[in-house]
C-alpha cells in the first residue's frame, strides 16, 4: 500500500471514528466518561460538584480541540502529496471546518445531543492551531 493511501485510510479512519463519537446518545457519552470520572475521583476531585461540572465541561472542550487537531494533520498529509503548501494548509482547515460543521448538523438528530456553533469553532480552532504548529515547523525545518 503505497502512502498516498495510507494517509487517506488514516482521514476516513478518523472520520468515522468522530462521527461514531458523535452518533452516541447522550446517555451512552455519559457512561462513556465513566473512567475519566473514575480518575479524577483518585485525585480528589468530585466530577458531580458545581467544580467538578466546570472541570467535565473544559475536559469534553479539550477532546473537541484535540480530535480536530488530529483531523488537521491528517487532511493535511492527504493534500501534501497533491497540492503546494500554502493550499495544503489551506485546504486542510477548509476540510476541518466542514466536517466540523457536518458533524454537528448529524448531532441534532442524536437523542439528547444538540449541534453548537460554539462546538465548530472549538473544532476548527483545534485545525487553527494544527496548520499553526505545522507551519511553524516547516518555516524552522527551511531555516
Amino acid at each position: 500500500m503505497n502512502k498516498k493511501r495510507i494517509n487517506m485510510a488514516l482521514l476516513i479512519g478518523w472520520m468515522i471514528i468522530i462521527f461514531l463519537f458523535s452518533h452516541q446518545s447522550a446517555e451512552v457519552s455519559n457512561q462513556n466518561n465513566e473512567f475519566i470520572v473514575y480518575i479524577f475521583d483518585l485525585l480528589g476531585l468530585d466530577l458531580h460538584s458545581a467544580f467538578g461540572e466546570i472541570i467535565d465541561y473544559i475536559i469534553r472542550k479539550i477532546a473537541h480541540f484535540a480530535e480536530y487537531f488530529i483531523l488537521y494533520i491528517l487532511f493535511y498529509n492527504v493534500f501534501k502529496e497533491r497540492k503546494t503548501f500554502s493550499k495544503s494548509l489551506l485546504y486542510s482547515l477548509i476540510g476541518v471546518f466542514l466536517y466540523a460543521c457536518t458533524d454537528e448538523f448529524h448531532q441534532i438528530f442524536v437523542p439528547g445531543r444538540t449541534g453548537k456553533i460554539g462546538d465548530v469553532i472549538i473544532d476548527t480552532a483545534g485545525g487553527l492551531v494544527a496548520l499553526t504548529v505545522i507551519y511553524i515547523y516547516n518555516t524552522l525545518k527551511k531555516a
